[in-house]
């Protein structure tokens, strides 16, 4: 293995602290980025977007290299779902300087917020807040990622046919107000693929949408440590813990 290799390595998956330290950074780094793809998508295309995506794509390439060369099997790491949604996302930050302006491209950054799911994960090892809250963080997470993703795609798919939808905020609204079964009635999508999209937002999200609400308000599992194997997560209705079998005594306040 190269020394580049060993040190890519060391960087990505090492226990030292100074490898502890450039992931924290890298994890902020992830997090402004998602935010900056979020933010952006509701502003025109101006010169200094275009110039900032340029060098937001550089900044990734060389990380998405990185990985990959310290990555045990490389062909493995270039053919994850989530290494091809980089990749895409990557290519998108190049293509408005060198073609113009594409409204698919919102689509394929909105595919970014992926990313925190891998965000999560790593949060997850070294955030004990995130740890505590992990299902209504999680739950909140899919409902996000949901809400803008599909956003992008009814700008996209209406934006030339629908005198409703003139810009981003007109396709979040329209999202937002469907998910959330208000349905004022002002903005609505035409054509088949419009109301196949619009049944998509209205089954997926109302579900989406609900499971944060019971996430917040009727946790599934509750924290009670095993005092035998130390598993801390368990039903709530749970009288032995489903790793060890031993007898638990979870408090609850009843129904």
């Amino acid at each position: 293995m190269s020394p580049l290799a060993n040190y890519c390595q060391e960087l990505y998956y090492g226990l030292t602290p100074r490898a502890i330290r450039a992931r924290a950074v890298m994890l902020a780094a992830d997090v402004v980025v998602i935010g900056y793809f979020v933010g952006t998508t509701f502003l025109p295309l101006y010169d200094w977007i275009i110039m900032l995506d340029i060098v937001i794509g550089c900044v990734l390439i060389v990380d998405f290299f990185a990985r990959m060369l310290a990555h045990a099997d490389r062909m493995a790491f270039v053919i994850r779902p989530i290494s091809l949604i980089d990749l895409l996302v990557i290519v998108s930050l190049f293509l408005p300087a060198m073609m113009g302006n594409f409204a698919f491209l919102r689509v394929v950054r909105a595919l970014r917020l992926l990313r925190s799911y891998v965000v999560s994960q790593q949060l997850r090892r070294h955030s004990a807040f995130f740890a505590r809250n992990e299902d209504v963080i999680f739950s909140a997470l899919n409902l996000i990622v949901f809400i803008f993703v599909i956003t992008a795609a009814v700008f996209v798919l209406q934006v030339q046919s629908n005198d409703s939808i003139n810009n981003y905020v007109d396709a979040l609204y329209f999202t937002v107000t469907t998910l959330t079964t208000t349905g004022f009635g002002d903005i609505t999508l035409v054509g088949s693929t419009g109301r196949l999209l619009a049944v998509i937002i209205m089954i997926v999200g109302v579900a989406l949408f609900i499971r944060l609400v019971q996430t917040i308000f009727l946790p599934n599992k509750v924290r009670h440590e095993c005092p035998r194997c130390g598993l801390t997560r368990h039903d709530q209705d749970a009288v032995h813990c489903k790793h060890c079998g031993q007898v638990i005594h979870i408090r609850t306040e009843g129904s």
